[in-house]
């Protein structure tokens, strides 16, 4: 039969978003695939903003990266990094361009949401020992009780010594657990509200029982907790003062479902976009426009202090690069565009209701474009403009990359925030790409394989 003319007109004027892998080939699928599991890798070895600056710094150099010296001349192709207090980075492609004709930008977060240590953490009650903690970010407390924890961090010590910590990833490694009430006995418990059924000051760590061998003397328990820490690391209780330990769950990052679609791991926030924009920069060679990805600090937080995006580093990193070349470091950022690489709140066939369908992002559909985030009438967005927005999207389709768009929930339930205010304040151009993620700010959360494969190669070729 003809086709008619409203079919016709159907296909060249309508938009009907379609799974991703019913149009991939089976060379997509078979790199999707293997990008996930250097990424399930990294998630592992990553787990904290010191971490994956480690990991980053490790990979890097293997690819030829080089410590940024202040003062000296790159040309066009050299790669370097500027290692931001152990907690951000930014790693560098020079282009042919000057930098002051602009530089394209990918910048993600390296910090997830997690549970600190409190200054003075260490304490005995009825002859257990515990840590009390204070959480990090968005969190639903109640998911984080009656699961394996571990910790990791650093003790930083009057001499200068910084010892590094992390407990509880090894099979051979004890874990450390928030205990919850047995149902038997929580029926005062269940009146509370959702976001109280475990309050703030209830999240207390259990981390040993084992008194110290003397029948003198109080708190035996947390004794013995200090003599081997002692022994482990050479501190004692005052150090804790000058730590940065942070529990986290003590899972590894593994495949879901039965066809191996999906990845289950803590942090995809946002490392589910910081591992693309740092595998994408490793593969650019000769850019014409300097290429710059950055991964950032307290995104969680609001981006606030000196390792996040809403410091001057990132100016500063712009500025320097221009000043190598005597250019003028405000014209550049002016002529800079930006990826803010940040994940979005996939639709979840359970608690649709919270979303609006025809503008939720979905898995499997590809990487997310998110023009603007903030919450109810767009408060603490910069709502990407059209003339970026179309640049974008030709971008994405010229290269062949699967791509959606997204909001964060229903317009009067809330939102979110990302780095992009902060890109955008500088006077860059900046849009969200990112992942869509189930279970966001969980201690597991999920994601799509050819979703965080779309993500790297929308980063690769923005910045190439």
């Amino acid at each position: 039969m003809a086709e008619t003319q409203a079919e016709r007109l159907a296909k060249e004027l309508t938009m009907e978003p379609k799974n991703a892998l019913l149009k991939a080939d089976d060379d997509t699928l078979s790199k999707a695939l293997d990008f996930a599991e250097g990424y399930k890798a990294f998630l592992d070895n990553a787990k904290t903003e010191r971490e994956a600056v480690k990991e980053t710094i490790k990979a890097a150099e293997e690819k030829g990266f080089k410590e940024f010296e202040y003062g000296k001349v790159y040309n066009a192709g050299d790669k370097v990094y500027i290692n931001n207090r152990g907690k951000s980075i930014a790693l560098c492609v020079i282009g042919k361009e000057a930098v002051e004709k602009g530089v394209n930008i990918s910048a993600a977060h390296i910090d997830s949401p997690r549970l600190d240590l409190k200054p003075n953490p260490l304490y005995e009650e009825i002859e257990l020992a515990l840590f009390k903690t204070h959480y990090y970010g968005g969190i639903k407390k109640y998911q984080w009780t009656a699961i394996p924890l571990a910790l990791h961090g650093v003790f930083a010590l009057k001499d200068g010594t910084v010892k590094e910590v992390s407990i509880g990833e090894n099979e051979n490694e004890p874990k450390f657990v928030i205990n919850d009430l047995l149902p038997h006995l929580a029926q005062e418990q269940s009146k509370r509200t959702l976001n109280e059924g475990i309050k703030g000051e209830e999240l207390n760590v259990l981390i040993g029982s084992h008194p110290f061998k003397d029948d003198k003397g109080s708190n035996l328990v947390k004794l013995n907790i200090l003599k081997i820490l002692n022994e482990k690391y050479g501190i004692v209780e005052e150090d804790f003062l000058s730590a940065e330990l942070e529990i986290v769950p003590a899972f590894k990052a593994c495949d879901i479902g039965f066809d191996r679609s999906l990845v289950g791991a803590y942090g995809q926030d946002d490392r589910v976009c910081a591992y693309p924009a740092l595998k994408a920069i490793l593969d650019v060679e000769a850019p014409e426009k300097t290429a710059v990805a950055i991964l950032a600090d307290k995104e969680e937080v609001g981006s606030m202090g000196n390792t996040g995006l809403d410091s001057d580093f990132l100016r500063y990193v712009i500025g320097d690069l221009a000043k190598m070349q005597n250019g003028d470091g405000t014209i550049a950022i002016r002529n800079s565009k930006c990826l803010s690489a940040d994940v979005n709140a996939g639709l979840d066939p359970t608690f649709q209701d919270v979303m609006e369908r025809r503008n939720a992002s979905r898995l499997n559909y590809g990487v997310v474009v998110t023009k603007y985030t903030g919450a109810r009438g767009k408060s603490g967005t910069s709502d990407a403009s059209a003339e970026y927005m179309a640049y974008i999207r030709k971008l994405l389709d010229d290269n062949n990359i699967f791509w959606q768009s997204g909001e964060l929930g229903r317009v009067d339930l809330g939102g979110g925030g990302t780095v992009a205010q902060f890109i955008a304040n500088l006077g860059i151009d900046v849009v969200d790409l990112g992942v869509p993620v189930l279970s966001m700010h969980a201690p597991f959360e999920t994601t799509s394989k050819l979703d965080i494969y779309m993500c790297y190669k929308a980063m690769y070729e923005f910045m190439k």
